[in-house]
C-alpha cells in the first residue's frame, strides 16, 4: 500500500509517496509564506496553504509515477483560522503559531492559569491555539467556526469535521486525562465545546478525498511534532527527539499516564491509537530556522546553507552569545515579550563569530529544554534523536552533542513528520498490527558524539543562562 503523506508546515508543505517498505517513491515540496502583522502578528493565507497541500501531493505522485492508496496529513498544530462550514470559505487569515497578539487574552485569564494547566497540561501562553481563537473572535470576526488549520484542510479535502487527539491537546481546550474537550477550559476562552470538531484517533479513517486521483481514504492525522516523535521510533518512555525546522521542538515520550511537568514543559497527547493514549512532554524554541532566515535577511549569511561555511572560519564564537528569542521565549520560561539578544560583540567580531553564536544559541536553548526533561523524569537522556532540515548543519549538531553531553543520532530522512503520518495511515487501514511494524527500521545517518568535557559544557551553559536572564529582565 502506497501512502501519500503530506506535512503542511510553516514555511513549506512537503509530500512523500511512501511505499510498502517505507521507501520514498516520490517527493513534492511547495514553499508557503508567512507575513508579519505588526510587531507581534504572524499570518498566512489559508488558500495558499491548501493550494500547497494539493500541489505538493500531486507533485509527489508525478515524481513517483505510481498511485497512492491512502492519504495522511500532518499539520502545524497551533495555527488557527475562522471559516464557513458548508462552503469551506476562509473568513480570516491563518493566525500562525508564532503569533503573539493573544498575550492580552492570556493576561486577563491569569487568575485561571493554574487551573487551565492542571486540566490541559499546557501553560497559559499565546503560543497555543485557544488564546488565538479568542483573540480572532474578538478582533477579526465572530462569524463561522474557528478551528486549527488541520480541521479546515481536512474539510476541504473531503473529510469529516474532525481533529486528532494530539492536535487537540495543543489547544488549551482538551482535558489531558480523558482526551476530550473540557467544558471548563472552553468556558474560560468563551468557546462552545459543541462547536468544536470531533476528536479522532491519529490512526483512523476520517473521510475520503478525490483531489489526488480516484477516491482515497484519509487515514493518518497528527500534529507535526508528535508525528516526528513516532517516526523516530520514540515509542518507549524516556525516548526523546528534537526536530529542527522553523523552530526547534524537543519531545520525550512518557507512556500511558500523563506526566505534568514541574519544570515548565508542556504535557500533551503523543498519539491515540485504538482509543489508547500515549503521552509526551515537550518544549519549544520558537526561532531556529527562522533565526537563519534573519541572518540571511541582514546580510550575515548569503543563504541558509552557508551557516557551516561561515561558522567554520573561526574556532569558537569569540565571546559572542545569542539568545534566539526573536519571537519570544517558550518553554521553560514562557515569556512572549522576551526579545532576542546578541551580546559580547567587540571590534574583532566577524560574521563567522555571529554565525557560530547563532548555532550555539539554538543548541543551548534545546539543552535547557533537555535539562527540564531530566528534572521531570528523574533521570538523564541516553541520546537525542534529531530530524529536520537544520540537521544538515554539522556545526549545529556538534554544538548540540557538546552541550547535551549525550550522542545525537541524526535521522537518515529529513522528513520524519511525513513518515510518521504514513505509518499512522497504515495502522488506520489495518495494514500493520503495531506502530513498530508500521514504521519498520528507523535509520540513523550519523551519530555525533560530544567533543568537549562536561565541565566545559556546564561553563558554556552558565554563560547562556546569564544571557537568557538578561532577556527576561524588566525593561
Amino acid at each position: 500500500m502506497n501512502v501519500l503523506a503530506i506535512d503542511q508546515g510553516t514555511s513549506a508543505t512537503k509530500a512523500l509517496l511512501v511505499g510498502e517498505g517505507g521507501e520514498v517513491l516520490g517527493r513534492g515540496e511547495v514553499p508557503v509564506r508567512t507575513r508579519s502583522a505588526g510587531r507581534d502578528g504572524v499570518e498566512a493565507d489559508p488558500e495558499e496553504l491548501l493550494g500547497s497541500v494539493v500541489a505538493a501531493g500531486r507533485g509527489a505522485l508525478a515524481a513517483a509515477r505510481a498511485p497512492a492508496h491512502a492519504v495522511a496529513l500532518a499539520n502545524q498544530g497551533e495555527t488557527v483560522l475562522a471559516w464557513e462550514r458548508g462552503t469551506g470559505t476562509p473568513l480570516s487569515p491563518a493566525i500562525v503559531w508564532q503569533d503573539r497578539r493573544a498575550a492580552g487574552v492570556c493576561a486577563r485569564l491569569a487568575d485561571r492559569a493554574a487551573g487551565l494547566t492542571a486540566i490541559t497540561g499546557l501553560p497559559l501562553d499565546p503560543y497555543f491555539a485557544a488564546p488565538k481563537m479568542t483573540w480572532l473572535r474578538e478582533n477579526l470576526t465572530a462569524d463561522g467556526t474557528v478551528t486549527t488549520t488541520d480541521t479546515w484542510l481536512l474539510d476541504r479535502l473531503g473529510a469529516r469535521y474532525v481533529t486528532d487527539a494530539a492536535t487537540a491537546s495543543r489547544t488549551l481546550l482538551l482535558d489531558l486525562d480523558s482526551a476530550a474537550w473540557s467544558e471548563e477550559a472552553c468556558d474560560a476562552f468563551g468557546l462552545d465545546p459543541a462547536a468544536l470538531p470531533a476528536v479522532a484517533d491519529c490512526a483512523a479513517v476520517v473521510g475520503e478525498t478525490s483531489l489526488f486521483g480516484g477516491s482515497l481514504p484519509v487515514a493518518g492525522i497528527a500534529v507535526d511534532q508528535q508525528a516526528a516523535l513516532l517516526a523516530e521510533g520514540c515509542l518507549a518512555a524516556g525516548d526523546a527527539k528534537c526536530t529542527y525546522g522553523t523552530g526547534a521542538f524537543l519531545l520525550v515520550t512518557t507512556g500511558s499516564t500523563a506526566v505534568r511537568s514541574g519544570s515548565g514543559l508542556s504535557a500533551s497527547v503523543a498519539w491515540r491509537l485504538g482509543g489508547e493514549v500515549t503521552y509526551c512532554l515537550d518544549g519549544q524554541v520558537y526561532t531556529a530556522g527562522s533565526a537563519l532566515r534573519w541572518l540571511t535577511g541582514i546580510g550575515v549569511l548569503r543563504e541558509h546553507g552557508e551557516l557551516d561555511a561561515a561558522g567554520g572560519t573561526v574556532p569558537d564564537a569569540g565571546g559572542v552569545t545569542f539568545v534566539p528569542a526573536l519571537a519570544g521565549l517558550g518553554a521553560p520560561h514562557w515569556a512572549p515579550g522576551a526579545r532576542g539578544l546578541l551580546s559580547g560583540l567587540h571590534l574583532g567580531t566577524s560574521r563567522g563569530h555571529i554565525a557560530r553564536a547563532v548555532a550555539e544559541g539554538i543548541a543551548a536553548s534545546v539543552a535547557l529544554l533537555a535539562s527540564a526533561v531530566v528534572a521531570d523524569l528523574g533521570g538523564p537522556l541516553s541520546a537525542l534523536r534529531v530530524d529536520g532540515g537544520l540537521t544538515r548543519s554539522r556545526l549545529l549538531m556538534q554544538a548540540q552533542a557538546d552541550l547535551l553531553q549525550v550522542p545525537v543520532l541524526i535521522c537518515r530522512s529529513p522528513d520524519a513528520t511525513a513518515l510518521g503520518v504514513a505509518a499512522l495511515a497504515r495502522l488506520g487501514l489495518g495494514d500493520a498490527a503495531s506502530a513498530g511494524e508500521a514504521l519498520g527500521p528507523v535509520e540513523v545517518e550519523a551519530t555525533v558524539e560530544p567533543s568537549i568535557t562536561a565541565d566545559e559544557a556546564a561553563e558554556r551553559m552558565a554563560v547562556f543562562r546569564s544571557a537568557v536572564d538578561l532577556t527576561l529582565a524588566p525593561r
